[in-house]
């Protein structure tokens, strides 16, 4: 039997859903992001890569304003957009690459203003801040669907024509841009710069994916009725039987999939070996449950 899927159709309605609300939170992650470039990532020339780091580099060799640069690079990269990518591809970025350098702009004098306010006994507060700040933003703002261009733009561009996986594609635009600012303002700013994007690279992924709160056990056991009923009866969540074969023995057995909050693991694992002390863990960290049956009781 033939499926007909209909991809465009699902595809617009993921573009859709939540348009306005997703819109919201990206103008408040954009705002955030700008306030953090004019306050901690300029005046101290940390070089994190993307055309924001360009334009830092351009201020420092021409005297080319910041501001003028993104606005310039932004239309440059959605007109490329077009080009190689696409009417609907560009339609994620041209938001985010229109309303970056805008709100560079509007944030500046906020920023000079704060400027005069903010001291910090070390230098090392205000990378951890940059760091922090910057993932926070881009973390809303790539969890909203969309991003702000610039260096996104050129990764795509990369991954489709020259096929180069987009994770390295964007390490290897933004590495180059990292090492000319490096050359240009030291060793020591580059790795200020470095612990920006390390700790923006962490949070990203924290507010995408979250943090940890639930282990997903996979368990090989011969008693597998008991285990399944103190799961179901006892600690009262969901529970999957997988049926498996030995990749040596070939033999026939059966895998039980269960997903546990993190402050159950040591009692739900101890348990189990109780019933089985021969049980075999399989024991990942698990970032979101939707759907099934989840549990509703505290275990004392």
């Amino acid at each position: 039997m033939e499926i007909n899927l209909d991809l465009k159709k699902i595809t617009k309605t993921v573009t859709e859903k939540n348009f306005y609300k997703r819109t919201f939170v990206l103008i408040l992650g954009i705002a955030l992001l700008s306030l953090n470039y004019n306050l901690f990532l300029l005046p101290n020339n940390f070089v994190i890569g993307g055309t924001s780091g360009l334009a830092i580099i351009f201020k420092k060799l021409f005297n080319l304003s910041p501001t003028i640069f993104l606005y310039l690079s932004s239309l440059i990269l959605i007109f490329l957009s077009f080009i190689f990518l696409g009417k609907e591809e560009t339609k994620k970025n041209i938001i985010g690459s229109i309303l970056y350098p805008i709100f560079v702009s509007l944030t500046a004098p906020l920023a000079k203003l704060l400027l005069n306010y903010l001291e910090f006994d070390s230098i090392l507060i205000v990378v951890l801040i940059a760091g922090i700040l910057c993932g926070f933003a881009n973390g809303i703002i790539y969890k909203t669907g969309f991003t702000t261009g610039g260096s996104d733009i050129a990764m795509k561009i990369l991954n489709k024509y020259y096929k180069i996986p987009e994770g390295k594609s964007l390490f290897t635009v933004n590495i180059i841009i990292m090492i000319c600012g490096a050359f240009i303002f030291g060793a020591n700013k580059f790795i200020y710069s470095l612990i920006i994007l390390c700790l923006n690279s962490v949070l990203i992924d924290r507010i995408l994916i979250g943090i940890s709160n639930s282990k997903l056990f996979f368990i090989h056991t011969k008693k597998t009725e008991e285990i399944r009923k103190f799961i179901l009866k006892d600690l009262k969540t969901g529970v999957t039987i997988l049926n498996a074969q030995g990749g040596f023995s070939k033999e026939e057995n059966q895998v039980l999939m269960c997903v546990v909050p993190t402050k159950d693991y040591y009692y739900f694992k101890e348990t189990v070996l109780e019933i089985d002390s021969k049980a075999f863990f399989v024991i990942n960290d698990c970032y979101e449950v939707a759907g099934g049956v989840s549990k509703n009781i505290k275990v004392k």
